[in-house]
């Protein structure tokens, strides 16, 4: 899956907090996520992540 950094996450289960949008932070074989709502980090290995990966929202304009 093509993730770049600043793309925002929304997953198919929520966050404890309740909000289901992360910002993407880190990239690499593990994924550094702030979710937007609490602004709790977390660090976690990719294949999880991406399993729980609704929908990659990105503002194109901000990548090369």
């Amino acid at each position: 899956m093509d993730l770049q950094v600043n793309d925002i996450l929304e997953m198919k289960k929520p966050h404890p907090c309740g909000g289901n949008r992360f910002l993407l932070m880190r990239v690499g074989a593990d994924l550094g996520i702030r979710c937007l709502k609490c602004n709790h980090y977390a660090l976690a290995p990719r294949a999880k992540i991406e399993r729980n990966i609704k929908k990659v929202l990105r503002d194109d304009s901000h990548h090369s």
